[in-house]
């Protein structure tokens, strides 16, 4: 039997989507500037000849789209909040915007590598001046949109207010759809800070080849960073994380249990939300215990936002 769906009106729950329409907003915002410099970037890119300024500003077109897709997915996710086919909330949706946007950060890392090498084969004037103006332009725009996703000093009186005692490592306020967002707008700004050394360099000191090597090395970096979101936003999507720190709590109140000691026979945790578990427990014991006790006792984790306990009572 499928297990009933977290209740849409508790108080996790309402926090849950204040937090997330937060994020929406400031997202939605983002895409915005981002498209608007993605256009400039591009259009100064193919006039001044300058192979980091159009990295800069392409893969800041695919960013944009990204940012557009976290937007969407919170949108859906806030769209089908009371949908009981949704078992344990709408969360899901989100991580899976941040997973598509992290794939979208490796097809623009990959697109960046091809661009910089065809330009240190066949090297191609660059004007240096305009280039760096508008790649300065974009650098601002970039921390400017950095600085409103990450809080922007919006917000916070009462889309953080979830502050009971987690033990996840702050993870109630880990949104992997907001840190894809974020990820990409870093790595515009990243590219752009790659760019104007590049342009420096080639203005001052005639290096035409820093320019392409400059789209090599942000391609690196954007690599990495989208790897590590694949692997985090990966885990949450398959389920795989039993290494979680309530797993341990899980464990060791069943081990401390000297009222009615029982014995673990089967353990399933996986995440449903931000910081946020559900756990399904087999539990086998002499007692009279029912789940409910049992259950009672694990509810004192407040990660645990559905218990299911199955006990199975030895026979003296």
């Amino acid at each position: 039997m499928a297990p009933p769906p977290i209740a849409p009106g508790c108080a996790h729950s309402h926090a849950f989507f204040v937090e997330a329409g937060a994020a929406e907003r400031r997202t939605r915002w983002v895409t915005l500037l981002t498209l608007v410099t993605m256009v400039v970037e591009i259009a100064a890119g193919y006039l001044s000849q300058s192979m980091a300024l159009l990295a800069d500003g392409w893969h800041m077109g695919t960013h944009a789209f990204a940012l557009g897709l976290a937007a969407l997915a919170y949108a859906l996710a806030r769209r089908h909040r009371d949908n009981p086919r949704f078992a344990f909330g709408t969360w899901k949706i989100e991580v899976l915007g941040g997973y598509t946007s992290a794939l979208f950060l490796l097809v623009v890392a990959a697109t960046m590598v091809w661009e910089s090498v065809e330009r240190l084969r066949t090297p191609l004037p660059v004007s240096y001046g305009e280039a760096l103006v508008v790649a300065v332009v974009g650098l601002l725009v970039n921390l400017g949109s950095a600085w409103l996703l990450h809080g922007g000093g919006h917000d916070h009186g009462h889309a953080h207010h979830d502050h009971d005692h987690h033990h996840a490592g702050h993870d109630h306020h880990h949104d992997l759809n907001l840190r894809a967002a974020y990820l990409h707008v870093v790595a515009d700004a990243a590219t752009s800070v790659l760019a104007i050394v590049a342009l420096l360099g080639g203005l001052m000191f005639g290096w035409s080849w820093l320019d392409p090597l400059m789209g090599l090395v942000g391609s690196a970096i954007i690599t990495v960073w989208a790897i590590g979101l694949v692997r985090d936003t990966g885990r949450v999507l398959l389920d795989a994380e039993m290494d979680a720190p309530v797993v341990a709590e899980i464990l060791d109140d069943i081990r401390r249990e000297n009222e009615h000691p029982a014995e673990l026979t089967d353990l399933h945790v996986w995440r449903v939300g931000r910081g946020r578990y559900a756990a399904i427990v087999a539990l086998t014991t002499a007692s009279r215990a029912g789940p409910d006790y049992y259950r009672h006792r694990l509810g004192r984790h407040s990660e645990l936002a559905h218990i299911t306990v199955e006990v199975t009572h030895r026979t003296a």
